[in-house]
C-alpha cells in the first residue's frame, strides 16, 4: 500500500515574509509580534492542497531563541499565529548550528518524523521552501522541491520554482492532478 503524499512547507520567507535588519547580511524570521507579516495567499494556498489531499505540514528551523534574538514567550506568539492558518502538523527544529541534532535543516529529520508518524510517500511529495537547506533536505529525503523565488535565492538549485507558496501550491495541484506525482 503506498503513503500518504504530503507537502512540507518552510515558514519564515515562504508563510511570512522575512525582515531586513541592520547588522544581518541575509532577511531574518521576525523577532517580534508586531513585525509578523503573513504572506497574501497563504490561507488560500493550504485550501488548494487540502483539497487535492495531500497532508499540509510546517517543517521550519527555529534557532532565534537559543541565539538570544527573541524570548521563547514572543516566539510562541509568532508562532500560535501562524499555526491558526490551518496546517495539518508542525515540526519544530529549535537548536543552534552547533548543536548537532538531526533534525535541523539541511538534515532530514524533520520530514522523516513526518514521514513515520504520517506514513508518508516522500517520493510522491514536495517541499517548498526558500533556501538550500530546505532543498537539500528534501532531496535527502527524497522528495521534489519547490522553490519559492526571492532576491536572495537565485542561485539556489530545486525542482521546480514558484513565485510564492499560493503559485507552488497550485503548481503542485496540477502536477497531481494531470497524475506527474502520482
Amino acid at each position: 500500500m503506498k503513503g500518504r503524499k504530503a507537502v512540507f512547507i518552510d515558514r519564515d520567507g515562504v508563510v511570512n515574509k522575512l525582515v531586513q535588519r541592520p547588522g544581518f547580511d541575509l532577511p531574518t524570521a521576525p523577532f517580534a509580534f508586531e513585525e509578523l507579516r503573513i504572506f497574501n495567499g497563504v490561507k488560500e494556498a493550504l485550501l488548494v492542497l487540502k483539497r487535492i489531499g495531500v497532508l499540509r505540514i510546517l517543517v521550519t528551523n527555529q534557532p532565534d531563541v537559543v541565539y538570544g534574538y527573541l524570548s521563547y514567550e514572543e516566539w510562541k506568539k509568532i508562532q500560535d499565529e501562524i499555526e491558526k492558518l490551518g496546517f495539518d502538523d508542525v515540526f519544530i527544529c529549535p537548536h543552534g548550528r552547533d548543536d548537532g541534532c538531526e533534525c535541523k535543516k539541511p538534515k532530514p529529520g524533520m520530514l522523516l518524523a513526518a514521514q513515520k508518524k504520517w506514513n508518508i510517500d516522500l517520493g510522491r511529495s514536495f517541499m517548498i521552501g526558500d533556501t538550500q537547506t530546505d532543498m537539500m533536505a528534501a532531496k535527502t529525503a527524497g522528495c521534489r522541491t519547490i522553490l519559492v523565488k526571492d532576491r536572495y535565492n537565485s542561485g539556489v538549485m530545486s525542482d521546480f520554482r514558484a513565485g510564492s507558496l499560493l503559485e507552488a501550491a497550485r503548481l503542485i495541484a496540477r502536477l497531481i492532478t494531470e497524475g506527474g506525482a502520482t
